[in-house]
């Protein structure tokens, strides 16, 4: 474990929060948003154990996925769209409760909570089955095609295991204006999966065939 690595890592765990808690609380005009500091606990917590699991187990993975920074131009706006919506849906939960606008009961967000937990177990094990898992669209050299555990069921897990995190977020906070906003993930999720198989398509040896073999992208029976 390097000490640079230590800082670059709690650095953006401390910016993020930090981010993500102005976004909630400013707009909600209070602390007593209890949803907020429910998803807070459920996001950053389970962050700060995987990244602390993968600077010990794996710090190539981590450093690799801390400094990503996409290349291609569609990935770039994908990415700004990304900003964008949840810079939206976190302003509009911290609004709805606020001005109580289409509330949801704490019951759904509870239930989205447990949901969002193990949407990150998911996440934590697609890290440990795919150690060329990085955050930009490329091939690395050496790479393999990973076709065991999840990825001999869908060929996305993690995109899998994002769209739950996502979507739950909105319900966790007890918005169903930040839930709707959160829907637009889809379409963007779906053009990046599209250009991450054409540069795999071409780039990696035997995808085409895991293709095959696998035939669904995100969910079973479903696409």
């Amino acid at each position: 474990m390097s000490k640079k690595l230590f800082i670059q890592a709690i650095a953006k765990f401390l910016l993020g929060f930090l981010l993500v808690f102005l976004l909630l609380f400013l707009p909600a005009g209070t602390l007593k948003y209890w949803n907020a500091w429910l998803l807070l606990a459920i996001l950053f917590i389970p962050m700060f154990l995987v990244g602390l699991v993968m600077m010990i187990v794996n710090p190539v993975l981590l450093q690799k996925r801390l400094d990503a920074k996409e290349s291609e131009k569609e990935q770039q706006q994908v990415i700004k769209f990304s900003a964008l919506m949840f810079i939206a849906a976190f302003l509009s939960a911290g609004f709805s409760f606020r001005f109580h606008w289409l509330r949801l009961s704490p019951s759904i967000s509870y239930i989205a909570a447990v949901i969002f937990l193990l949407a990150y177990c998911i996440y934590a094990e697609v890290l440990r089955e795919n150690t060329y898992l990085a955050r930009t669209i490329g091939v690395d050299e050496g790479q393999k095609v990973i076709d065991t555990g999840l990825y001999g069921v869908i060929r996305h897990p993690m995109y899998t295991a994002t769209i739950l995190l996502f979507l739950s977020m909105g319900l966790v906070l007890g918005s169903l204006l930040s839930f709707i906003i959160l829907l637009c993930y889809f379409p963007l999720i779906i053009k990046r999966i599209r250009n991450e198989e054409a540069v795999l398509e071409k780039d990696l040896e035997g995808y085409l065939a895991y293709e095959k073999k696998v035939q669904y992208r995100l969910f079973p029976f479903i696409w």
